[in-house]
């Protein structure tokens, strides 16, 4: 193997051992406990590799993962539907040591029902 391919073949290694590091599991989320709650949007990212949203929830600040931005595409949820200042109404899973942290299994805007997984 010369030496281009050997460079070639690292950095392809390096590229999806990045992928892995970076992407967390769900099993950090407690799947037992789903909470149903409705919230306006105070922040939102809409970038890989998942959507988020900031909102509160019991008085308390929490960052809500949502779904990758194909999947949000592919499902009908656009970025501007999921702007600050939005009313939307969320099942999500807590996580189970971080408090202020959410998996969102569905979000609910203006009454249609969008599943993220």
């Amino acid at each position: 193997m010369n030496r281009l391919q050997s460079t070639w073949l690292v950095g392809a290694l390096l590229l999806c051992a990045s992928f892995t590091f970076f992407h967390h599991g769900w099993s950090e989320y407690d799947q037992t406990k789903p909470q149903d709650f409705k919230a306006t949007i105070e922040e939102s990212v809409y970038e890989n590799p998942h959507v988020l949203i900031k909102v509160k929830y019991k008085k308390q600040p929490q960052t809500i993962y949502l779904a990758p931005t194909s999947r949000m595409n592919s499902r009908g949820v656009s970025e501007e539907m999921i702007k600050k200042g939005t009313s939307v109404r969320l099942v999500a899973y807590p996580h189970k040591t971080d408090k202020g942290e959410m998996r969102a299994e569905r979000i609910f805007i203006d009454g249609e029902k969008y599943e993220l997984r």
